[in-house]
């Protein structure tokens, strides 16, 4: 698959694909919005808030989480509020969820059947890392949106004037619900 995308992209450029994408790093609307990496929204998130490229930093991981107060989603945010004029950010779940009800149990036996040792997850556990933590998912959606829009606004480097909404949409119609 990575070969035929390869040649694909020979082409796109070749023809000048991009030209119509071009914009700088700077968010347009001053927005970040994080989200799910669930593939119904790749195109359906954007058409939905009526995002066109170069609008906002879109910060996608599974579930559309921050998990604690420094991971990756986290610190992606205060770098588009410090270094890219962000002002606003919409947390952004949605319905049907693969993330919900995820669990390292489930993984475990996932990882132990591709070829990962006991011994290693054991090492990991040993180390700090905990994988129930880590690769849990959430319940709740309404409560998973609260709780990452809380830890965001709660967040020592975040500025008090900086607006945190979050919200579920709707993975086939694209509609938002504004989560209070």
């Amino acid at each position: 698959m990575i070969d035929e995308i390869i040649d694909y992209n020979k082409t796109f450029v070749a023809e000048k694909g991009y030209e119509k994408y071009v914009t700088d790093k700077y968010p347009d609307k001053k927005l970040a919005v994080l989200s799910c990496m669930d593939t119904r929204l790749t195109e359906l998130l954007p058409a939905a808030l009526g995002l066109k490229n170069g609008d906002a930093k879109i910060i996608k991981n599974a579930g559309g989480l921050v998990i604690s107060a420094f991971d990756s989603a986290m610190r992606s945010l205060i770098v588009a509020i410090y270094e890219l004029g962000v002002c606003e950010i919409m947390v952004v779940a949605h319905s049907h969820c693969g993330a919900c009800h995820m669990s390292f149990d489930h993984f475990r036996n996932e990882m132990i059947a591709r070829g990962v040792k006991d011994e290693t997850l054991d090492t990991i556990q040993k180390c700090g890392i905990d994988l129930h933590h880590w690769l849990e998912g959430f319940k709740d959606t309404p409560t998973s949106v609260k709780k990452t829009v809380e830890t965001i606004k709660t967040h020592p480097l975040v500025p008090k004037d900086i607006v945190v909404r979050g919200f579920i949409i709707d993975s086939e119609t694209g509609e938002l619900e504004e989560v209070l």
